[in-house]
């Protein structure tokens, strides 16, 4: 088998299309870097969702954060520190049994028990808590001299949220938040461990990696390429983010300008 035959055998085998069977004896390269790669559509789709969502989840918990209503704080302070307090791995855990449990009692559920749907949310939870404390960082942050010209100028209100404090809240907070959405994509991985199950088999790229590793008893070749993969998308991300801040630092001078830079996170 040639591998552009195999590439379009296997290419979107994760998501359901093309060669339900994986391939079982005389294993190539080529096989190997197409699962891997199909695979990682999952962690793509896993990453940007929660990204998406528990970028705004984390806007509205940073105010909450910051408001002087106790029923607005109070909340924010403990799901910041329920999330940011426990492993991830656990509330991988914590969240499959319980939407288990709730399955046995409303069919409602079911879909949460999958990996695409269940997954999602714990990621999504996550990666908000962790996203929220680094924008009430950069809350705190603002120049008090920008509250007070924004006043002086006659802003109050959402207008002086929308126009003033949102926009340096992002411009101080978007270099820590790039490493957070670096490491968002990362921990993706972590759902191959989670009680989640992959749907007939189309699993993530670390699913496919591992069964490689099983089937050939040699890791140096599939996690390599999945390694590989990651750092690909690494640089993905870190190019498109700093492209989002050079836009949130255009009117400031070159010498000024934040600069976007990796920093691997050795705990979380």
């Amino acid at each position: 088998m040639s591998c552009v035959q195999t590439i379009a055998d296997y290419g979107l085998r994760s998501i359901g299309i093309g060669e339900r069977l994986l391939p079982t004896t005389d294993f190539t390269l080529c096989q190997q870097v197409t699962l891997i790669g199909s695979g990682m559509i999952w962690n793509i789709y896993f990453g940007v969702l929660a990204l998406a969502a528990g970028f705004l989840l984390a806007t509205a918990v940073a105010l909450g954060k910051a408001s002087n209503n106790v029923w607005l704080r109070k909340p924010s302070e403990w799901f910041v520190f329920l999330f940011r307090g426990s492993p991830l791995f656990i509330q991988f855990f914590f969240a499959y049994f319980l939407f288990l449990s709730l399955r046995s009692n409303i069919e409602f559920f079911e879909p949460f028990t999958a990996a695409w749907l269940g997954a999602t949310i714990v990621l999504f939870l996550n990666t908000s808590a962790y996203a929220s404390e680094i924008f009430y960082g950069a809350l705190q942050s603002i120049p008090k001299g920008e509250s007070e010209a924004a006043d002086a100028y006659g802003f109050s209100g959402f207008n002086k949220f929308r126009k003033i404090t949102w926009p340096t809240m992002m411009r101080l907070a978007w270099p820590a938040y790039t490493n957070e959405a670096i490491f968002l994509f990362h921990a993706t991985t972590l759902v191959f461990f989670s009680g989640f199950p992959a749907w007939r088999q189309q699993g993530d790229a670390l699913y496919y990696a591992s069964y490689f590793a099983d089937k050939t008893f040699n890791p140096f070749v599939p996690y390599p390429i999945l390694a590989g993969y990651f750092i690909l998308l690494t640089l993905v991300v870190t190019g498109l983010f700093g492209v989002v801040n050079r836009h949130l630092n255009r009117h400031l001078p070159n010498e000024s300008r934040s600069k976007i830079r990796y920093r691997p996170k050795l705990l979380r």
